[in-house]
């Protein structure tokens, strides 16, 4: 089969062969997708125009997160015994029931627990989307789905905080809200609840993937009356953790947490640096930062093609490494265009290489190990951007701006730097037997 398919201006021809169920995903991550982007942008502005102080706001944040945490490793856990498909519409069912709670009540006590339910909700749903979407793909076509699927992320961030707002505005506008008060953010709520059940009826259109299911219909096309063997290999098994080889794991997540810990001292701080080094009002600056996600899109949509011609280590290791230069030139420089233009391909380098090396990760594991690894590569990024944002403070408090992000910087360069080699020591050999392999056949 063979078709073609549209993101943006960029031409996928794979799309007609991605499996029905990768296509069907690829619709619930942009429906869904677009609501978490809403909550994102305007929850603690919500927070806000309820008059609850900064302090408050945390609270609620930090719960949020503690709870997307530690609802990770029981979600994917369960993805194993219950299926992919069954905990990806928990999540939004989870998702969808919280934003009820949000609306319904103005009570903290309400939003605090409708905000920790959100946040679990679509931490189960992330923890078994890559396994899910490694399990209903194609390894010729698996660099596109995970490239499409990122994109999709990047690109409801800029419509959905667009049109979100302008459809917010006009609904307030009509019925005569005040703009900035509570009764225009719980339009956009209404908005999100609709995304969020319209992604949940695209969760029951996928295949029942239920591994007594599977087994069923695999051992009628195989004409056996008994069940496979149980897998030789022994599990080291914790609470639902199912780690068979712990040093590739290791390999697997050690860059990544340094790759974090260096995002999470600078990136959310990115908008301040520049606003106040350069003097940008907020229009500018969001005119800033929507170039940099456009720019991210196109380069994610192209880096399958590196990964097909150089292997998908080698393209990651590419990319990151080139990343690095324009970190140095946005840290130093004191000239807003070269700031402007190096934030643009850096972030779009720097993210580029991300769906594929999570492609990467999920083929170098067993199915029952995907959920597990999904889920420490998602704790361990929230743990990285935890750490990074502490040390942000402290340098802040200590140094000062122009001090604290002069460490900073030479920080996150160290870091990128370290885990781009170590990406490049542990597994280019895996890329070249992988393209050894594809010239013999």
């Amino acid at each position: 089969m063979t078709g073609t398919g549209w993101i943006g201006a960029l031409k996928y021809r794979a799309w007609g062969r991605f499996h029905r169920d990768a296509r069907i995903i690829l619709v619930t991550s942009l429906v869904s997708g677009a609501a978490l982007s809403l909550y994102w942008i305007d929850f603690n502005l919500y927070l806000s125009a309820l008059g609850l102080s900064t302090a408050t706001i945390g609270l609620v944040a930090t719960i949020a997160s503690i709870a997307g945490a530690v609802v990770a490793f029981p979600a994917s856990a369960a993805s194993d015994r219950l299926g992919r498909r069954t905990m990806i519409g928990a999540g939004l069912a989870a998702g969808t029931i919280a934003l009820g709670g949000l609306l319904v009540s103005e009570a903290l006590p309400l939003i605090i627990v409708s905000a920790a339910l959100y946040a679990a909700g679509f931490q189960a749903m992330g923890v078994v989307l890559a396994p899910y979407m490694t399990e209903h793909s194609d390894p010729s076509h698996r660099n596109e789905l995970f490239a499409i699927q990122f994109a999709i992320q990047n690109v409801t961030n800029i419509v959905a905080a667009v049109v979100g707002g302008v459809v917010a505005g006009v609904v307030a506008s009509a019925f005569g809200l005040d703009p900035a008060g509570p009764g225009t953010y719980r339009v956009i709520l209404v908005i999100m609840v609709v995304l969020s059940a319209a992604g949940l009826g695209t969760v029951a259109l996928l295949s029942d993937d239920r591994p007594r299911t599977v087994v069923r219909a695999r051992l009628e096309r195989a004409g056996e009356p008994a069940a496979f063997p149980a897998d030789p290999r022994r599990s080291r098994t914790w609470l639902g953790i199912t780690v068979r080889d712990r040093g590739l794991f290791l390999r697997l997540l050690v860059p990544g947490l340094l790759i974090s810990t260096g995002a999470g001292q600078v990136i959310p701080f990115l908008n301040l640096f520049v606003q106040v080094k350069f003097g940008l009002n907020l229009t500018e600056l969001n005119a800033v930062f929507a170039l940099t996600s456009l720019g991210t899109v196109a380069a994610i949509l192209y880096q399958p093609r590196l990964a097909r011609r150089f292997g998908q280590i080698t393209s990651v290791v590419l990319v990151q490494g080139a990343s690095i230069p324009f970190l140095v030139v946005l840290g130093f420089s004191p000239v807003l265009w070269t700031v402007i233009l190096a934030m643009a391909v850096r972030n779009s380098l720097m993210n580029a290489g991300n769906p594929i090396f999570t492609a990467f990760a999920m083929e170098q594991v067993t199915p029952v190990e995907r959920a597990t690894l999904s889920a420490f590569m998602s704790v361990l990024w929230q743990i990285g951007w935890i750490i990074g944002g502490t040390w942000y403070a402290v340098l802040q408090a200590t140094l000062g701006f122009e001090g604290g992000y002069t460490v900073n910087f030479i920080t996150i360069i160290t870091l990128y730097t370290t885990a781009t080699v170590m990406y490049w020591a542990w597994f280019r050999m895996v890329d070249r037997r992988v393209l050894e392999s594809r010239r013999a056949a």
